[in-house]
């Protein structure tokens, strides 16, 4: 059987810009709103329009906001691209162009509140009343919208990473300004943790209630893992442990040593004691309470890659093991 090591597996670090002929597409479309917005300003300064009374006014401010408006957004779509082609990490060029997006648009509601009135204590007045209003009404969205700049700030989570907040369990796949939407992996329907194909939408503010639990950490983006084997008392516990180690070892590749020694370096930055099980895969052993003896393998393993690695080393542990019936036998087997 050829094993592949997992440091062989494909991995994706730098996203893919797909989006770059719509986003020309909505650059053109601004410059042209931009573009009509100047001359309808324009125009609008001639003598012949001074029939609209009042309105002329209010019509020549309108056009005045649209175009800084679009000038705004050519600037908010270019920004888009720029940090996309220089991004080398998915997730940090996702906060990055939300929070240009966000800013653009305060930037363009100013906009209009300079240009509509001319009087910004007034302005000020009625935005004031305006918000208390909406702080009573709104005050999930708004705590909401605070939970995103905490985790576009803090980074409890970033897109693709996997998560457990409060008993929400899955993929990160989108983190919105109000809502966090995730790929649920085990859930009701599974025992495992492959994807169960429903998606789970939370308000951010479950960020301040609730514990969350990254099995993505940027410094450490592994978890241990263990397999239990069971067999009989007669079997050699020594064979057991260097078939089951010697599998593990081959599956996982070599730079499974260089994993425990970072993660050996962060521990030393904290209050943590250092680990004290020096050689990984680290196989361990217990008595069952059902007369066995269970063989457990203890390794470091990609969240995502968990399933189809403990499947992996599964399927070639168990046929080794077999090979030597005379050193290893099960519990089914000896009670025959």
């Amino acid at each position: 059987m050829d094993i592949k090591p997992i440091s062989q597996l494909p991995t994706e670090t730098k996203p893919t810009d797909t989006g770059d002929r719509p986003r020309k597409l909505w650059i053109g479309t601004y410059v042209t709103i931009a573009l009509i917005s100047l001359a309808a300003w324009l125009l609008l300064r001639l003598k012949v329009f001074e029939i609209f009374g009042t309105w002329l006014v209010l019509l020549k401010k309108l056009s005045l906001g649209v175009l800084f408006a679009s000038l705004v957004m050519i600037v908010t779509k270019t920004a888009e691209g720029i940090v996309l082609k220089r991004s080398h990490v998915r997730a940090k060029g996702y906060n990055f162009i939300r929070l240009i997006r966000f800013l653009s648009l305060i930037t363009i509601l100013l906009i209009f509140i300079t240009i509509l009135f001319q009087n910004w204590y007034t302005a000020a007045v009625s935005l004031g009343l305006i918000s208390l209003l909406l702080g009573f009404a709104l005050q999930t969205p708004i705590s909401s919208l605070a939970a995103w700049v905490y985790i576009v700030i803090r980074s409890p989570y970033r897109v693709g990473d996997r998560i457990q907040a409060d008993t929400f369990k899955g993929d990160v796949v989108e983190i919105n300004y109000l809502d966090t939407t995730l790929w649920e992996f085990g859930g009701d329907y599974l025992t495992n943790d492959l994807p169960t194909g429903r998606l789970i939408r939370f308000p951010n503010s479950l960020v301040f209630q609730a514990a969350i639990y990254n099995y993505s950490w940027q410094k450490f983006p592994y978890i241990w893992n263990e397999i239990p084997f069971h067999i009989a008392y007669e079997s050699d516990l020594s064979f057991v442990e260097a078939t089951i180690r010697t599998v593990a070892k081959e599956i996982l590749g070599p730079e499974t040593a260089d994993r425990i020694e970072n993660l050996k370096e962060i521990i030393k930055q904290t209050a943590v004691d250092e680990l004290q099980i020096k050689e990984y895969p680290f196989v361990s052993f217990r008595i069952n309470a059902n007369t066995w003896v269970e063989a457990t393998v203890t390794y470091l393993v990609e969240p995502k890659k968990a399933a189809s690695i403990r499947t992996r080393i599964i399927k070639k542990a168990i046929p080794e093991l077999l090979k030597q019936p005379d050193k290893v036998m099960f519990p089914k087997s000896n009670s025959r």
